[in-house]
């Protein structure tokens, strides 16, 4: 596997079978949930084994005027700023933390479960930080899946 882009020193990604049942439900919502059809990410937020807030990525703005970070070639996980449909709040983690918190729920010590990627950028992981998430699952070979053709 690919070194991560970023994580923070003391956090790291734990890996669930892909039929793990939350992480069945991150993928059912970033193919239900995704305005980004060539990346499509989903984000289930789970404490005390419940689903509490669910997220998946994009906007209309790459259909609407294309990606900026594409057009110039940035690396994985730099330059979000330049593109209106790349923005971290566009992120499926970010995306399920405000569903959670919006429908009521306390966040601190819940789980993240993601689909569609193999690593989580510095702006969800400094979002998730600040509202305590205790860990992030991606399903065992997210890299093979989701970043070695990219």
């Amino acid at each position: 596997m690919k070194p991560l882009p970023y994580l923070p020193i003391e956090k790291e990604i734990l890996y669930v079978e892909r039929d793990h049942e939350f992480m069945q439900m991150a993928r059912h919502t970033a193919q239900q949930g995704s305005l980004d059809k060539s990346h499509p990410t989903g984000a289930i937020l789970v404490k005390d084994n419940k689903a509490i807030g669910v997220g998946s990525n994009g906007s209309l703005f790459h259909e609407k005027w294309g990606c900026l970070r594409k057009l110039i070639k940035a690396p994985t996980g730099k330059y979000y700023a330049l593109c209106g449909g790349c923005s971290p709040k566009n992120h499926a983690e970010q995306q399920a933390i405000k569903d959670a918190l919006k429908k009521g729920h306390e966040v601190k010590g819940a789980d993240l479960y993601l689909w569609g990627h193999w690593w989580c950028c510095e702006s969800c992981w400094q979002a998730m930080m600040k509202v305590d998430i205790n860990n992030v699952y991606l399903p065992k070979k997210a890299w093979e899946q989701f970043g070695k053709n990219r």
